[in-house]
């Protein structure tokens, strides 16, 4: 999976859990709540224990650069 899409899913995650409830939110909303997720992972990779050389099997990047990416492809929606 690609940051893009991993993008794309985690907005509509976040859009679809709220908007079933009786406050519908907006997809500003759901973009701010998926950064909010993102943000709290890139928080991990800042850890002592984190190696910056883990990789990710299936994007086949480091995970600091993937969340990274997605970040920014969460901020181009």
């Amino acid at each position: 999976m690609i940051a893009k899409e991993k993008a794309e899913e985690l907005v509509k995650k976040m859009y679809s859990v709220h908007s079933n409830s009786a406050s519908d939110i907006t997809l500003h909303f759901a973009k701010e709540c998926a950064l909010i997720a993102v943000d709290e992972i890139l928080e991990l990779t800042k850890r002592n224990t984190y190696n910056p050389f883990d990789w990710n099997e299936i994007t086949g990047v480091r995970y600091d650069k993937f969340w990274t990416e997605v970040k920014q492809e969460i901020e181009k929606l």
